[in-house]
């Protein structure tokens, strides 16, 4: 069933609407950004939060969910659940929890967080922490393309929210739903949408992203895992790189050859944060099963292992065990929060840990399964939004961390490890930050003009 709306009953709690400033500013239409590289290249934002912290331009209600915005020409979209009646997972990490209930996608307006229209669906739920939606939307063109946590994939126009075409994985593909639900967001280019799905000879699938028709099919991989996909030249190819839950691997997006496969076995597919590519090297990290470091051949489409490190167990680590975390790498060194909320600095020749802090993320300074932060780059330091809703600036360097700033934006809403958490990455874009709980949406000016008293 389709619904398109106005939603007249969501009231917009506005606070203030500022004027943009001059100078760039720009959009971050799908996951990590316009380059997806987890980079806010935008000037003139601010270098210190004002007393009281950033303002505040809008707040707009919204429902459940863990899908980050997606900002482009002027709007902001979503997904969430409406009829969600579940907050973390009460019969544990691995219990799945069998709701019924509907997925929606909504359309803002950037400028005043109006909503501008919403599609819906019916979407039953048996996954694990079931609160809503997962993955990012992404915007190419005249469309939104957006995924569903049953495998629910919809070709949206971008003005009106009509359904141009739609897919659902389990039904066109004969998959079951992961225990996580479906959580890698669809990855656009040119033509293609390349969605990963998971089953022994369909792990990914590259799809015509004007029909839905079928371009090709790859990977034997049964789980396909959570991490978004990437693309990236290397070895004189355009290669889109695919972190499954048995290996990592380098594809032709225009065919799906396979031209490379590093195993990586993942302990419950827990593939999870973005590849980071830095030059020649290709790293992934996850919570079980440590980190890996690829070089990618200038020659030719290769990958080798420069170094994997793994510690006894998730609960001792080595090196770097993030969870759903993107770390970033720069100078030589890789910065990323392990499992238990650590933020670590390694030197990448060899993955030696040269430092460690939990003053980013656990304000008591004790250790938590599952704690997560994302990093954002920003200029000469970074953007930490953390799992109790600070936004946090701050250097990373090989001697430490600097931090520069804090303020609090939302409280959590959700719950993992017996506490509240906020499990969604914000999107930066028009000279604001724009992030959600499972209640609202909000957008915050950081625009330097904005923070002087």
């Amino acid at each position: 069933m389709r619904r398109v709306s106005h939603l007249p009953t969501l009231r917009l709690l506005a606070l203030a609407v500022l004027p943009f400033a001059p100078g760039r500013a720009d959009d971050w239409p799908h996951w990590l950004g316009p380059q997806r590289d987890g980079v806010w290249r935008e000037s003139g934002i601010v270098e210190k939060f004002p007393a009281g912290g950033p303002p505040v331009l809008w707040r707009a209600p919204i429902a459940a969910g863990y899908s980050s915005p997606a900002v482009a020409r002027g709007r902001v979209f979503l997904m969430d659940r409406p009829d969600s009646q579940t907050r973390g997972n009460p019969g544990g990490a691995l219990a799945r929890t069998e709701e019924s209930g509907r997925e929606r996608v909504v359309c803002l307006d950037a400028r005043d967080g109006r909503v501008l229209w919403t599609h819906d669906y019916a979407a039953p739920y048996k996954i694990s922490y079931p609160s809503g939606p997962r993955a990012s939307p992404a915007v190419a063109g005249d469309h939104v393309y957006t995924l569903g946590a049953e495998g629910d994939l919809h070709c949206l126009d971008f003005a009106t929210g009509r359904v141009a075409w739609a897919r659902n994985f389990k039904r066109d593909y004969g998959v079951e739903t992961q225990t996580w639900g479906f959580a890698s967001p669809p990855l656009v280019d040119g033509d293609r949408v390349f969605c990963l799905i998971g089953g022994a000879g369909h792990t990914v699938v590259a799809l015509d992203r004007h029909t839905g028709r079928e371009l090709w099919r790859a990977l034997p991989a049964k789980e396909a895992g959570y991490a978004p996909m990437t693309l990236t030249d290397a070895g004189g190819r355009r290669q889109l790189i695919v972190w499954d839950s048995e290996a990592i691997n380098g594809l032709d997006p225009a065919t799906g050859e396979v031209f490379w496969t590093q195993p990586f076995k993942t302990k419950m597919a827990h593939a999870i944060g973005t590849p980071r590519r830095h030059g020649e090297f290709l790293f992934i990290s996850s919570f079980f099963d440590g980190s890996l470091l690829l070089r990618l051949d200038a020659a030719a489409p290769r990958a080798t292992e420069v170094w994997r490190i793994k510690g006894v167990s998730e609960v001792r680590p080595e090196g770097l065990h993030s969870l759903m975390s993107t770390p970033w790498i720069e100078d030589g060194h890789i910065y990323g929060v392990c499992g238990f909320g650590q933020l670590r600095a390694l030197r990448l020749a060899d993955g030696e840990r040269l430092w460690e802090t939990l003053a980013p993320t656990r304000p008591d300074a004790k250790p938590a399964r599952w704690t997560t932060a994302f990093l954002v780059k920003h200029a000469d330091r970074h953007f930490i939004y953390n799992e109790t809703g600070d936004l946090i600036l701050a250097r990373l360097t090989p001697q430490g961390y600097e931090e520069i700033s804090r303020a609090h934006l939302l409280d959590p809403t959700n719950k993992a490890g017996g506490r509240d958490v906020h499990w969604s990455h914000p999107a930066f874009a028009t000279g604001s930050i724009f992030v959600r709980n499972d209640r609202e949406l909000i957008r915050v000016n950081l625009r330097a003009d904005a923070a002087r008293p």
